[in-house]
Order: structure tokens, then C-alpha cells, then sequence
């Protein structure tokens, strides 16, 4: 059963594969912590009652809707916490440069609940609100200057990459041909014109018709896979040999980034099969804790749907020789 912290924090936030990201990462008191996607610190509450009185947390978050949050977490936390607000990609590389280890990373990835929940951010394809999308409100590329702004070419390349969308062209056409007309200001006009782009038995398919449009935009306008391809081999470098990283992405993409990393970092030589002998001189400095990602159970998904599509990977830092 996990411990009651977890439960205190469920009216702010369900943190998603709870008992499996605290058993992966396996935190001891004394160790030190980075949570690199606070959020609403679901998932610190539970590594800081593992830390114990002599522990240390980070906790990392570009949002300054999180630092409220984390003033709550600080006051009951019972270890040493620091947050520092910025793109987790930039913080993480700024603390390897500072010879900052760790011995446990969590990534979270992809929009928070906390989020979606604030319909004025424009995440949500379910309520009408500005057309917006920033994790960062002070960061100048938005939704609404996306589709205002970039070409028909551009947006199907969007939606196609990001969101994996079937209809990417004519939706496309039907964005640029609206906003002759009027400029889309708001989150219920793009849903609309999405809706009017694809025929009908689509409209009615599985999921929302404008998911896959929304979350491509979202990963857009936050540059989420970039900042992941980053973050990953920073926090690499922190980790302390027998540090653990764990990492939750809700997408194929997100988890093929995550996937290739880790494997490609659990392997020894690289060198093509053709060459007598090996060039590359590369040696494993990750071990798998994870085969395959590991999916929520039907449990959890029944009382979080966000949850559904959840998938957690993780690996074990390791020395040189080892692996």
C-alpha cells in the first residue's frame, strides 16, 4: 500500500505509475533527488517520505504556476528541498556543468494536470479558452501564433510529425483558409475548424477529433521532444554510479526518444557488424531496469484516465567496465 503522503496530495494531483516509479527508483535516505517535472509534486511527496531527514530534493519546473506548489510541498517535505524554475533540459545541463550528481532523476513528461486543469492555458480541447499552450507563460511562441502565422506547409508537417495526424493536410488548408476570414484567438474556434476539416465518420472515431492537433501543437510550442533529446544525456552525466534514472512519457514519440536512448546507452560496442573489430570504443554505461515500458494497470487507469496512456522505462547508472 503506498503511504499516506500519496494520498494527501490525490486532491491536488494523482501522480501517474506512483508505486512503480518509487520501486524503479529506489531512493534511501541520505541520497539526493531530482525531479525534474515537479508539477504538483505528486511524485516528490512520495521520493521525499523514502529521503528521510538527511536527503536532498530538487525539484525543476519551467511553469511558475509550480513554485506555489512547491511551497506547499517545502513546508511538510521533512528534507532538504530546492526548486529552480526553467526548462528541465537547460536546468539539468547547468547542474552536470556544476558537477551536481544525483542519485535518483524522474522525468514526467508531456502537459501537467495541473495544466489542463487551468482552462485559461488553452491546453484542453474540451473548454473554450485563449488559445495558448505555454508551459512557460513568458515564452514568445504560442498556439495561437502557430496557426496564425505558419504556413499550410509547415502546420501539416506539424500536425503530421507531432500529432501523428491522419488528416493533417486538409486541416491544415482549413486553418489557413479560416483565418483570412478572422484570426483564431480562441482554443473552441480551432476545434471547430478541425471538426468541419475531416469527414464525418472521423468526427466520431476514437478520442477527440482535435487531440492529435492539439498535442502536436503543444509539443510544438514547448519544443518537448527537443528539450527531452537534451535532457536525457544531462542527466546521465549526474548520476552517481548506481544512480537511478526513470522516465514517463505519454506518446510514441516521447517514448521512442526515450527507448533508443537507453538502450543505445546499456550497449557496448556500436561499431557497424561488418568491422573484424571494434573502433568505437564505447562501453555501456547504463543497465536496463526496465525490458519493455511498463503500462498502468487497468486499476489505475480506471481511476486516473489520464493515465491510459502512461509508459515508464528506466535504467541504472553503472562504471565504465561494468556493464
Amino acid at each position: 500500500m503506498l503511504p499516506n503522503v500519496l494520498q494527501r496530495s490525490a486532491a491536488d494531483h494523482v501522480p501517474v505509475l506512483a508505486a512503480e516509479v518509487r520501486e524503479l527508483l529506489a531512493v534511501r535516505p541520505g541520497e539526493t533527488v531530482v525531479d525534474a517535472t515537479f508539477g504538483a509534486g505528486g511524485h516528490s511527496r512520495l521520493l521525499a517520505a523514502d529521503l528521510s531527514g538527511d536527503g536532498k530534493l530538487v525539484a525543476i519546473d519551467r511553469d511558475p504556476g509550480a513554485k506555489p506548489q512547491f511551497d506547499r510541498f517545502k513546508a511538510t517535505a521533512g528534507v532538504d528541498v530546492r526548486f529552480l524554475r526553467g526548462d528541465f533540459a537547460v536546468v539539468l545541463a547547468q547542474l552536470a556543468a556544476n558537477d551536481v550528481r544525483a542519485d535518483a532523476i524522474l522525468l514526467d513528461l508531456g502537459v501537467s494536470s495541473m495544466q489542463i486543469d487551468q482552462p485559461e492555458r488553452g491546453f484542453s480541447y474540451a473548454t473554450d479558452a485563449p488559445l495558448d499552450m505555454r508551459m512557460d507563460p513568458s515564452s514568445e511562441l504560442s498556439a495561437r501564433e502557430i496557426v496564425n502565422t505558419w504556413d499550410e506547409r509547415e502546420l501539416a508537417s506539424v500536425f503530421r510529425r507531432y500529432g501523428e495526424e491522419r488528416y493533417a493536410g486538409p486541416i491544415a488548408r482549413a486553418i489557413v483558409r479560416r483565418r483570412t476570414e478572422m484570426p483564431f484567438s480562441r482554443t473552441g474556434e480551432l476545434v471547430d475548424t478541425i471538426k468541419l476539416a475531416i469527414p464525418t465518420p472521423a468526427r466520431f472515431g476514437e478520442g477527440h477529433p482535435a487531440k492529435r492537433v492539439f498535442q502536436a501543437l503543444r509539443i510544438a510550442v514547448n519544443d518537448e521532444l527537443g528539450a527531452l533529446e537534451a535532457a536525457l544525456p544531462a542527466a546521465l552525466t549526474m548520476l552517481r554510479p548506481g544512480g537511478r534514472l526513470a522516465v514517463v512519457s505519454f506518446h510514441s514519440l516521447e517514448d521512442r526518444i526515450v527507448k533508443r536512448f537507453l538502450v543505445a546507452e546499456s550497449r557496448g560496442c556500436t561499431c557497424p557488424p561488418e568491422l573484424p573489430v571494434c573502433v568505437c570504443g564505447h562501453e555501456p554505461v547504463l543497465r536496463l531496469l526496465t525490458k519493455k515500458a511498463i503500462r498502468p494497470s487497468p486499476r489505475e487507469t480506471a481511476t486516473n484516465p489520464r493515465a491510459a496512456s502512461a509508459r515508464l522505462r528506466a535504467a541504472v547508472a553503472v562504471k565504465v567496465g561494468e556493464g
